[in-house]
């Protein structure tokens, strides 16, 4: 049973219902080209691991069979009052281990690159629980095989790790204030807004997943103060909204770093180093720019409304795809949706483009709409039935919708055109 998938539905009855409470209180947490960034990030997470999950359980399996210490059963995890400790034993024991992850994921520089992408948001919502990284299958499992060498069964482990995160969606709002006593126990809204902070006295706090118990024991707690707020979003902004080059933009200036450091040790412990360390010759050539945080403004481009309509529109035909990929996933495997995943992350590329207003964006658009006819109409007369459309001309449907988006696209009026009515 997928827990995961279960909870996806009412995620987003929760993200709508949020939403619909911030228009009518005008409190300003959403912005619409950030919350679709963030779920694209998602939706571009959860479907390159249709490709990589597989790679974290075959080490685990491996360790499992190889090295366990106690041969534990699944059938000792039932619900008599032995099976429940055992529960709470190895749902606590991942959240421990959860805890060392992603402390390491803020303190070694390619553990980060990874895990960036979760902080780029500079608003803070439950649109942002969703905003996950595609990467973090590289490393992220090593921080859990010594629940496996123990001997905890794959299938509790994959259950207690679906809890975890479910528990993890709901902290990240900024509807919920303080909870008294549970701010001192659990990881609260509270507590997470300040790990989502790039505010000097917050950075680098809070970490736990569920318990924020770890990090009073180990030094890493902060309280949210009233007398400072929190800041949300990353010391070296993205100040982009394409999902892409989220889960890229710190690869990128470690690589770059890598490259320009004369000495080859330099080369390699740029990767493995604390975060923000920098080789001296690289540093002195290339300096970054300090943060002030009193001069912050958000990334936010200024669009056309029609424009902002239009991505609107096609982002949620893009959520309706994602849900049929899974679908068929799910009865066929991986190669039935290599294609259909790579039309979904062109869409995914062209509405970021178009959120940024970027020049070529519609261009990219328009070559989309002309590539989604042949390709689908392929895919359906080659027999792609989890498509559900090859029996009600499902070639048909598919070239309306192109004609009907690229019509629409053309009916918007370029940037320069809206500043000469201005």
């Amino acid at each position: 049973m997928d827990l995961i998938a279960i909870a996806v539905p009412f995620f987003m009855l929760a993200l709508a219902l949020e939403l619909i409470i911030d228009w009518q209180k005008g409190s300003g947490l959403y912005r619409s080209s950030d919350a679709i960034n963030s779920l694209s990030a998602g939706i571009l997470s959860t479907t390159i691991g249709y490709f990589t999950r597989f790679l974290p359980l075959l080490a685990w399996g491996f360790v499992l069979r190889n090295f366990a210490l106690i041969d534990m059963q699944p059938e000792w995890f039932d619900l008599s009052a032995s099976g429940l400790l055992l529960w709470v034993i190895a749902a606590l024991a991942w959240d421990f281990c959860y805890y060392w992850f992603h402390r390491f994921s803020h303190e070694i520089s390619v553990l980060w690159a990874a895990h960036a992408v979760h902080h780029q948001s500079e608003d803070y919502n439950l649109s942002t629980a969703l905003r996950q990284t595609s990467t973090g299958f590289l490393f992220g499992w090593i921080f859990y095989l010594p629940l496996f060498l123990i001997g905890f069964p794959l299938e509790v482990l994959i259950t207690v790790n679906a809890i975890n995160l479910i528990y993890q969606f709901w902290v990240h709002t900024q509807m919920v204030r303080r909870l008294g006593t549970l701010d001192r126990i659990l990881v609260t809204p509270s507590n997470h807004r300040v790990h989502h902070a790039q505010n000097e006295r917050y950075i680098d706090k809070n970490y736990g997943g569920m318990l924020i118990l770890w990090d009073r024991f180990f030094g890493t707690f902060e309280d949210e103060s009233d007398e400072e707020p929190v800041i949300f979003g990353v010391r070296k902004p993205l100040a982009n909204l394409n999902p892409f080059w989220a889960n890229l933009q710190v690869y990128d200036y470690l690589l770059f770093d890598a490259r320009k450091a004369a000495r080859w040790r330099d080369k390699v412990a740029i990767w493995f180093r604390h975060t923000g360390w920098r080789p001296t010759d690289v540093e002195a050539r290339y300096p970054k720019q300090q943060t002030d945080l009193s001069r912050f403004q958000k990334f936010d481009p200024q669009t056309a409304p029609q424009q902002r309509h239009y991505v609107m529109a096609q982002f949620i035909i893009a959520i309706a795809g994602a849900l049929v990929i899974a679908e068929l996933y799910a009865r066929k495997g991986t190669e039935a949706v290599l294609i259909p995943c790579i039309l979904l992350w062109l869409q995914l590329y062209t509405l970021g483009l178009l959120n940024e207003g970027r020049p070529a964006a519609r261009r990219f658009e328009w070559l989309r709409l002309l590539l989604a006819v042949p390709v689908l109409s392929w895919l359906l007369q080659a027999g792609a039935d989890g498509l559900q459309l090859k029996e009600t001309g499902g070639w048909v449907i598919v070239a309306l919708y192109s004609v009907v988006s690229a019509t629409w696209l053309a009916l918007i009026p370029r940037a320069e055109e809206q500043l000469l009515t201005q």
